[in-house]
């Protein structure tokens, strides 16, 4: 790097240091490594760079409904307020209410992967979220909506010869609302990001995956803002408790 260097040089350097430090290398130069090790590479690349609030497990989300998600590959969720994240038999449980985004690893990008992801994504969506009141020093806010859960796939290459051509863009647009895949990392091709309210697609050279992939997720973060509050009384129903009037 220069002694001057600029905005685009600085992002090629931090390019180069989240390929490094996060040991994706292997997955870039060696793309017969699969499941666990590809994951765990992902997991480890989401925990080192994104602000702490944020955490990357591999989970299975629940709601207070007493229904589940199929495990996902990677959720980032909310650190500071996931207090009911459980863990049994060295699987983590967490909350519908704390998951920011889900994401799908695959070796390639395909139709089939595509599709998949989606599914997976829709297991999580479809879960009931509670939201609570939020009492602060000026008084008590009114509960927060739910924010739309973010849903990707990350890969090291693509199966197809283009990869964000005409097969990618009608799965894309195949997806009905629940199964929507928003962004994705293509390490060997590129990163996108797709809003589906304008039909405006983003893509990056490959060059650029893994920087443009993480600016664009954090602004999708940023869009989100905190989770909602968890009703805690909805989870509580789980129990067996009784309530007897005291004199």
């Amino acid at each position: 790097m220069n002694d001057n260097p600029t905005l685009r040089d600085l992002f090629e350097a931090l390019q180069a240091t989240m390929v490094s430090n996060a040991n994706l290398s292997n997955v870039v130069f060696h793309p017969s490594d699969k499941g666990d090790n590809m994951e765990e590479s992902w997991r480890k690349w989401f925990n080192d760079y994104l602000p702490h609030r944020y955490r990357a497990a591999k989970a299975t989300i629940i709601d207070s409904h007493g229904d589940k998600s199929e495990q996902m590959d990677i959720v980032i969720y909310d650190a500071q307020y996931s207090y009911l994240a459980l863990k049994k038999d060295d699987i983590m449980y967490l909350p519908a209410e704390s998951v920011y985004a889900v994401f799908e690893v695959k070796p390639e990008i395909s139709k089939f992967n595509m599709e998949y992801a989606g599914k997976k994504a829709q297991s999580v969506r479809s879960l009931f979220r509670t939201t609570a009141p939020i009492p602060t020093a000026s008084g008590t806010l009114p509960p927060k909506d739910p924010h739309r859960i973010v849903a990707g796939i990350l890969t090291s290459r693509s199966g197809w010869k283009q990869p964000f051509g005409v097969p990618f863009k009608k799965c894309l647009k195949n997806f009905d609302n629940s199964q929507q895949i928003d962004c994705g990392c293509i390490l060997q091709a590129g990163s996108f990001q797709y809003d589906y309210k304008t039909n405006l697609l983003k893509t990056s050279v490959a060059e650029e995956s893994l920087v443009s992939f993480f600016l664009q997720l954090l602004m999708l973060l940023q869009q989100m803002g905190t989770v909602p509050a968890i009703d805690l009384v909805e989870y509580m129903k789980a129990l067996s408790m009784s309530e007897v009037q005291n004199g």
